[in-house]
């Protein structure tokens, strides 16, 4: 009965250590994204004439370190193609669940942040359909992780919960295509942009998880170099023959994803491999931050005059309104992942609010949504709230994790008795 109980507390203490790592790793993601955003403050008065060359390379690092996560997200894609019908219910699922909140904050930037003179612009719409998308993706990494830290591996929830945050985040990968679509207009790179993004989900479906090449950081890393240098060839070339107008832009995000996507996953969780794997996640934070446009110090109604984008030419709040935003685009954001509750209908409602709860976590991918937005230089106060809601929701993780907890455990013993 004592080594038992000696056993249970082991593995509790084992246990509590390691969310407070996950923990610790988590908050690590706000803090170094908040970093980011004071430094891109002052960037341009610390760099003086060599801003420009700074933000080339910021961008480059930056586009690596969103390729090297994105491989990643794809290496964990793994479903059973003869199985494709019963993932369609899941990937509807899914869908939504990404599709709400993305909705829900689309809404209320048009109508609450911008005036009533924008809420017909066309130009106003695509913009904030396009930023609002950060609120879509769930941050699948941090997810799993948490969840098989408190001891939820083999439950039904993290098994339906994996399959929802992957789909998740490939429908925003997907659909990040025509939101770019709308931003360049009717041209004919779209042409090429929907027959590259055909060949690679063709690609990508036929020949997954078939290869077995080297997955570990410093190869997953020079995949995501070489990803990039692909995308950036496909640009210069077009800019070559058709000029800035003409050339092709292609997101790394899809290429990335299906090249993880037809690797044969293989498990490399060695200390070195952590250790490298967090170094970008948390460099790629502080790249998105740093990314951001200067609003301390600005006069708006003078920048205003020679902005291109609706959301980069309105003026910024006082704090204490930016505060009130970020509390309800984050209240918005998280009511809009609660979609799973009213499926699954022979589990109990505890263990469908514990699935919808579980897909509250943001990280990396709605980062990198944020910074494929600053390419189209979208701005203003939306661009702030968008970045610090993600901060707030890294900080609640804990929360939300625990809650999960509480509503799986309180599910499993109601089954018990």
């Amino acid at each position: 009965m004592l080594s038992f109980h000696r056993t249970v507390l082991v593995s509790s203490s084992l246990i509590l250590f390691i969310y407070l790592y996950i923990m610790r790793k988590v908050l690590s993601f706000s803090a170094f994204l908040m970093a980011g955003l004071l430094v891109s403050q002052y960037l341009p008065l610390w760099a003086g004439g060599n801003y420009d060359a700074v933000k080339t390379v910021s961008n480059v690092l930056l586009y690596v370190c969103l390729g090297f996560i994105m491989i990643n997200v794809g290496r964990e894609f793994e479903v059973d193609k003869s199985r494709w019908r019963a993932y369609a219910k899941d990937y509807f699922i899914a869908m939504a669940t990404a599709a709400m909140p993305w909705f829900l904050i689309a809404l209320y930037y048009m109508f609450v942040l911008l005036p009533s003179a924008y809420w017909g612009s066309w130009e106003a719409w695509k913009e904030n359909l396009l930023l609002s998308r950060f609120a879509a993706p769930t941050s699948a990494g941090i997810l799993f992780t948490m969840l098989a830290a408190i001891g939820l591996k083999q439950s039904w929830m993290y098994k339906k919960i994996q399959v929802l945050a992957i789909f998740d985040d490939l429908d925003t990968i997907l659909l990040m295509i025509p939101l770019q679509i709308m931003m360049i207009g009717l041209k004919w790179q779209l042409l090429a942009i929907i027959v590259i993004v055909m060949l690679l989900l063709s690609f990508g479906w036929k020949q997954m998880g078939r290869y077995d090449w080297r997955q570990d950081w410093k190869a997953i890393l020079c995949y995501s170099v070489l990803v990039f240098a692909a995308t950036l060839g496909i640009y210069l070339l077009s800019k070559h023959f058709y000029g800035e107008e003409g050339s092709i832009h292609v997101e790394v995000l899809l290429p990335a994803f299906v090249l993880g996507m037809v690797m044969k996953h293989r498990e490399h969780d060695s200390p070195a491999e952590r250790r490298a794997a967090t170094g970008i996640s948390f460099l790629f934070m502080f790249l998105v931050g740093m990314g951001m446009p200067r609003f301390l110090g600005v006069d708006f109604a003078e920048a205003s005059a020679g902005s291109h984008s609706v959301t980069g030419s309105q003026e910024m709040m006082s704090w204490g309104m930016i505060v009130v935003h970020v509390l309800a685009v984050s209240l918005l954001s998280n009511l809009g992942k609660l979609f799973p509750v009213f499926f699954y209908r022979d589990r109990q409602f505890s263990e469908r609010l514990a699935l919808s709860i579980g897909m509250f976590t943001r990280g990396e991918v709605g980062a990198g949504v944020i910074f494929i937005a600053l390419s189209y230089s979208l701005g203003g106060p939306a661009l702030l709230i968008s970045v610090l809601t993600i901060v707030l929701n890294l900080v609640l993780t804990g929360s939300f994790v625990l809650w999960v907890k509480k509503l799986a455990l309180r599910s499993y013993q109601a089954a018990e008795e």
